[in-house]
């Protein structure tokens, strides 16, 4: 997709309410269309001893992508559809860029989804707090800046006059991108410096940085491997580094407010299976990864490369813990580089997390914070 800037610094709630329009309506304790969808249903059974729950259809989405190993994994296994039961009927939707979740979330097309943050952070503010509630962290990590090979990028001030791809106008690694320059001396073009930095589709970014024509990209997995192994390129910065024991979220689980209010028993057994899946990814990361990459074949038509699936995989890890710290400092950074309005967004209503610590309890393991 091509983006048009009209003002300097646009914020994301404005790119959100165009998206809008134009869309017509790992231990437990990176963001268009959606693409091919996939449904999983339990057929229902007679209820024994207690009133059975009234039937709930629960409509998911997830990314086919492996930041997004839990729905993958637990769908592959029947994880899911074991623990929703047979009164939940599960329907499954996969999408390729966050914005399109929240708008599907928004119209009531979906119920809950796997997301990464400032997608999240952006329909939170946008539906005034209202409508987006994260119950539970799935991946940290997995975001890196690769710069190539036989570029003479050895310190931050090497950036000075180079070009920088990113995802995505506002994205999490756009976010994390223009906030690192900042923090070494620099500032992007957008923001009155000299650093070229380029909101493209990571496809588009992988094909020019072959090219030579992009210096440096930060990008989520797999794309950061993808442009070590076919690009030439080297890390030159592993996100990990900048953050406290190298946490910080990647992906977390979302739901909408209305669905967590009418369904929270609904709700509870999803974070049942998720915390499952997680603990079954982290006990078995040779076997959850080839299931990942199968899942994403499925999908996709096409699976990981082995030396791309093996370098992704190492440089992230499943969690039940959506970090919270990491996602109030991201909006802390977009909101300062004038991505989220005039006013500094309030997150205080937009974890839900006691169902998650509820099922972390039972199963003997640590609970999370806000």
């Amino acid at each position: 997709m091509t983006l048009v800037r009209l003002y300097r610094k646009p914020t994301l709630v404005g790119l959100f309410l165009v998206t809008v329009l134009a869309g017509a309506l790992v231990a437990c304790g990176s963001d268009e269309s959606p693409a091919a969808g996939a449904t999983s249903t339990n057929a229902p059974a007679s209820g024994t001893g207690a009133t059975p729950e009234k039937p709930v259809t629960l409509r998911l989405g997830y990314f086919p992508n492996i930041t997004h190993a839990q729905p993958i994994v637990g769908l592959a296994q029947g994880t899911f559809v074991q623990e929703l039961g047979p009164n939940v009927k599960l329907e499954t939707k996969t999408f390729n860029a966050g914005p399109s979740v929240i708008e599907a979330l928004f119209a009531g097309a979906i119920d809950a989804s796997y997301i990464g943050p400032n997608p999240a952070i952006t329909g939170h503010v946008q539906s005034g707090g209202k409508d987006v509630r994260i119950i539970a962290g799935a991946t940290s990590a997995g975001a890196l800046l690769i710069v190539r090979a036989d570029s003479s990028i050895t310190k931050p001030a090497d950036f000075a006059k180079k070009r920088i791809a990113t995802p995505q106008l506002g994205n999490t690694q756009d976010v994390a991108a223009r906030a690192w320059l900042q923090k070494n001396g620099l500032k992007d073009k957008d923001h009155g410096g000299n650093v070229d930095v380029r909101p493209i589709a990571n496809a588009d970014a992988l094909a020019l940085f072959i090219k030579g024509e992009l210096q440096a990209a930060w990008v989520p997995e797999p794309w950061a491997t993808r442009l070590i192994v076919e690009g030439n390129g080297k890390v030159f910065l592993d996100e990990r580094d900048l953050w406290p024991n190298g946490d910080f979220v990647t992906t977390h689980l979302i739901v909408s407010a209305k669905f967590l209010a009418q369904h929270p028993e609904t709700v509870e057994k999803l974070l049942r299976a998720h915390v499952k899946t997680t603990q079954w990814i982290n006990e078995n990361p040779h076997e959850a990864k080839n299931v990942v990459n199968d899942g994403i074949k499925q999908v996709t038509s096409a699976a990981l490369p082995e030396a791309v699936i093996n370098g992704a995989w190492r440089n992230q890890k499943s969690t039940c813990d959506p970090i919270a710290s990491s996602l109030r400092k991201s909006a802390d950074d977009a909101f300062a580089l004038g991505y989220l309005g005039e006013k500094k967004p309030d997150l205080a209503g937009i974890y839900a997390l006691d169902p998650l610590n509820k099922v972390l309890k039972e199963l003997g393991l640590k609970e999370v914070s806000k």
